[in-house]
This record gives structure tokens, sequence and C-alpha cells, in this order.
């Protein structure tokens, strides 16, 4: 038999994978809460990004102070997995394109994503990353850097799926607190939280309509924060409702209790991993040719499947065989 080929490389020829990335993204915004998710993520394991947030996490008047501490953390030795993204200033603030022209030139290369909030319409994300890829060629920058758009305001849920057009972009996160509050009062204050956060049939419309967008774009769609800080099982329930009713991929953590929750409601179920990885050892074997497996016939669709599924047990750190671990990993 040939030398066996990858299934990155034996699945998808020229078209673009499904991003496959940590199912939690957790938010810190001054320099202890940074270090702190640093050192959580030195515990844990890489199986959660952390983002660095220079919007709500500047103080006013010292956004550049702020953004140069950023820089220094996530190019810094502590960085150890690579798994840093930055939250700049939104569209309208003064400083979003200071932020860029701060962080790119430092960080550039090892950044895992930069997020982009606020926005009313597709034109100012189009802008501001093509204010990104400038600064990046400006900087001999070529990798392409990862894009995640906050949806929370109508105007960005009016043009969803012009957003998720654009270049680069890799997540759509749904900002649940001021998507809310842009209601004027019409959705209750008590909809921020579970039940009324999926069973209000506004959110429930924002939120299956943000996640169409992004799944049929091949991006990433993020589910937003739970405010129950220290109730661990309310991010579970939350986590699971969000990945198993609306196909949210990826949830938001905004309290280090919350993370392991949001990891461990969104991993693939076991028996799956267990059926991927048999299904994709066969299937190598058999130079990516369809195969009959447990009765059932497997080709090129159900292998994209079943490699992204092992690729997100793998994030999640669930334990897979010695033998998927040699030829996938």
């Amino acid at each position: 038999m040939s030398e066996r080929v990858h299934p990155q490389e034996a699945l998808f020829d020229a078209e673009k994978p499904f991003p496959v990335i940590p199912s939690c993204e957790h938010f810190a915004g001054s320099e202890k809460l940074i270090l702190k998710a640093l050192e959580l993520q030195e515990k844990m394991g890489p199986v959660f990004d952390i983002t660095c947030d220079c919007e709500d996490g500047a103080a006013a008047g010292q956004e550049a102070e702020h953004a140069e501490m950023v820089a220094r953390v996530v190019g810094g030795e502590n960085n150890k997995h690579k798994m840093m993204g930055v939250r700049i200033h939104d569209y309208t603030h003064p400083h979003w394109r200071a932020d860029v022209d701060i962080l790119i030139p430092k960080i550039g290369e090892v950044v895992a994503y930069i997020t982009l909030p606020k926005c009313t319409e597709a034109s100012q994300i189009a802008e501001m990353v093509a204010y990104i890829k400038k600064v990046s060629q400006d900087n001999g920058i070529t990798r392409e850097i990862p894009i995640h758009v906050l949806v929370e305001t109508h105007g960005a849920l009016k043009e969803v799926w012009k957003i998720a057009e654009v270049e680069w972009i890799q997540v759509l996160d749904f900002g649940m607190m001021d998507f809310v509050s842009g209601h004027n009062g019409a959705i209750p204050a008590a909809c921020m939280r579970s039940p009324g956060q999926f069973d209000h049939p506004l959110l429930a419309r924002a939120k299956t309509e943000m996640v169409a967008a992004a799944l049929a774009n091949g991006i990433v769609p993020a589910h937003n924060v739970t405010l129950d800080l220290k109730n661990a099982e309310q991010t579970l329930s939350d986590a699971k409702r969000a990945r198993n009713e609306f196909g949210f991929l990826r949830m938001w953590s905004i309290y280090p209790t919350q993370i392991q929750a949001i990891v461990d409601a969104m991993k693939p179920d076991y028996s799956e991993v267990e059926d991927a990885q048999g299904i994709l050892l066969a299937a190598q074997e058999a130079d990516w040719g369809p195969i009959q497996y447990k009765g059932e016939l497997h080709d090129r669709a159900t292998y994209r499947y079943f490699w992204q599924l092992l690729q997100r047990a793998h994030l999640s750190g669930l334990e897979l065989s010695d033998e998927a671990k040699a030829a996938f990993f």
C-alpha cells in the first residue's frame, strides 16, 4: 500500500475546511485576570481560547497603555499554546485603528484572532478587516489573521449574511446583553437568562438566523455568556441547549468555573468518537475510497463529518486511541 494520506489532505482538495477551534472562549480584561487565565490554560491544557479585552477592559483615556499591555502578554513566553485572541474597540470608537496599529506589529504572527464588536452594518466590518490586512501587509505579516465578529445589534442581525461573506472571518459571536438592550424594553431583562434567552421568539429567531448564516459560510457560531457566574450547572445546561438545540459550536466564558462546564457540554459524544476513529482508520487503509463499517456504507461525505468530530474531540481533551493519535495527530 502507498504511504497513508492524512484526512486533511485527502478530504478537502482545494476547498477551505471548516474551522475546528476550541469550544470555549474565556474573556479576561485586566492583566491580573489574563495571567490567571493563562495559569488555568496551563493547568487544564489547550482546551480553551483566551480573549484579552481591549474594549471593556481598557479604562477611558488609557486605551493605548492597555493595548500595549495586551501585546506584551500575548507576545510573552507564558502564551505557550498560542491560543490568545484580542477584542479591539468598535467601529465608532476613535481608538480602534490605534488598537490595530499597536497590536499587529507586535503580535500579528501569534495572535489567535481579533474580535470586532458592536457593528451595525457589513460595510463597517469590511472596512475594519481591510485595515487589519493593510497593517499586516505593511509589517510583513503574510498569515491570514482570523476575525471574530460580534452580532449584537439590529443592524448586524439584518446584515448577518453579508457580514459572513467578509474575508478572514472565522467566528460569529452572539452578543446577548447588547441585543436585548437594543429592544428598548420589548424583551424583559429576565430573558438575558435561561430559559427566556432560548425560548423568547425574538431571541430564538436571532440566534437561529446567526447560526444559519455562519454555518452556510463555513464560520463557527459562538454563543453568549451565562450571567450566573458561579453556578456551573447552569452554564452546563445553557451550553447543552446552545449546542444541541441551536447548533452553536462555541461559547463564551467570563468566570473560571464556566470553562470546564462549556467544554464538557460541547464535546462530542464518546460513542461517536469511537466510531469516528474506526471509520477514519479504515478509510485511510482504503485510500479514502468507500468502505463498510458496522454494516453501513461510508464515503468522503461522512469522512469529512467524522474528521471534524475527531478534531473537536481532540481539542476537548477526550482520550483517543494510540492508533488514531499516531495516524492523525
